[in-house]
């Protein structure tokens, strides 16, 4: 059973590595960098941490095909597998959040496809030239190919990219955030599907949830944290989310116009009325939210759907920085995997 922790470097880079260590030491297996524009680098923060830290493997969770050329992701990875002595990963999906650089995802399921190649063709150390939609190589080599293949993860909510990830993918990140064995199914078939395409063995792919994950002694304070996440992923997956009062719904996507700021940035600005409209139950059917036992217990019935570990997206609860929110996310989950038995 693998746990991984992805943690969002809303900090100093320097709060960021601490971080990553702590997430090392609290026993998490894997621990993802959040790839956000404009924000601490992803890459450079995972070598970083690759170099203060022994065991966890480190990745991106997740990065685009977009802002970074396939052959810049390809030098990245080498660069961080060496580093970290083989404990390197690529996390990769769609994006988020790249519409202020004028990018609106064109031909997202090529794009990833051509780039996944690219990225795999240069690692192998071999000599690439690839004249596709999305991506050129002429003639192109790494000058330190690793040693040690990189494991692919795709992380995705869409049935295109879920179906790429049964052709392409180690590990398929199931990104609906809101999880039944019926919704389960759904994104198992797609999985399938794409497996079956090129004659692939599915149960080859691991395959783990993303969750949201908060943590606090104060269960209220916890639950408080996570409802922008809520009212978020609400909008977002409309018809697939869970069973809420029509009216209701309508009332709570309307305040995300009034909100302020990324929903896992700790500086955003949730308006009163969301706080209000988003209560304990709903929050819970998009995060793993409470005291430790109480996360122990959910992420139990999360595992009983048959999944082969869980993703864990770190949600900072509401203290005076990201830093320290995140802390005590992280410490508290370290209870809860104590709990789980690791």
């Amino acid at each position: 059973m693998t746990f991984e922790a992805e943690i969002t470097p809303g900090m100093a880079p320097g709060d960021a590595v601490e971080l990553g260590c702590l997430v090392e030491q609290v026993g998490f297996d894997r621990l993802g960098i959040s790839c956000v524009a404009l924000w601490p680098d992803t890459y450079q923060l995972q070598a970083l941490i690759a170099a203060r830290t022994e065991r966890i493997h480190i990745g991106s969770m997740v990065t685009n095909p977009y802002t970074r050329h396939a052959a810049v992701h390809a030098a990245a990875l080498a660069t961080l597998q060496e580093v970290s002595d083989g404990r390197a990963f690529c996390g990769i999906g769609v994006g988020a959040g790249l519409e202020d650089f004028g990018i609106d995802y064109p031909r997202p399921i090529s794009t990833l496809r051509e780039t996944i190649g690219a990225i795999r063709g240069l690692l192998s150390g071999e000599s690439q030239s690839l004249d596709g939609d999305t991506v050129e190589l002429h003639d192109a080599r790494l000058l330190r190919p690793p040693a040690k293949p990189v494991p692919i993860a795709i992380g995705t909510r869409s049935p295109g990219v879920m179906k790429l990830a049964g052709e392409v993918a180690d590990v398929a990140l199931v990104g609906a955030r809101h999880l039944t064995p019926e919704i389960v199914a759904r994104y198992s078939g797609w999985l399938a599907e794409g497996a079956a395409r090129v004659g692939r063995n599915v149960d080859s792919i691991e395959v783990l949830p993303r969750v949201t994950l908060c943590v606090s002694e104060d269960e209220d304070l916890a639950v408080e944290s996570v409802k922008r996440y809520a009212a978020h992923y609400l909008d977002i997956l409309g018809d697939h989310g869970p069973p809420v009062d029509p009216h209701r719904r309508r009332e709570i996507v309307a305040t995300l116009a009034d909100a302020r700021g990324w929903y896992f940035d700790l500086d955003r600005y949730d308006p009163p009325e969301m706080l209000r409209l988003v209560d304990a139950e709903l929050a819970r059917q998009f995060a793993i939210v409470g005291t430790p036992s109480q996360c122990a217990e959910q992420l139990r019935t999360l595992m009983d759907l048959g999944f082969d570990g869980v993703s864990c997206n770190l949600a900072a609860v509401q203290r005076e920085s990201m830093y320290v929110g995140l802390r005590e996310t992280i410490e508290g989950a370290g209870e809860v995997l104590r709990l789980l038995g690791r």
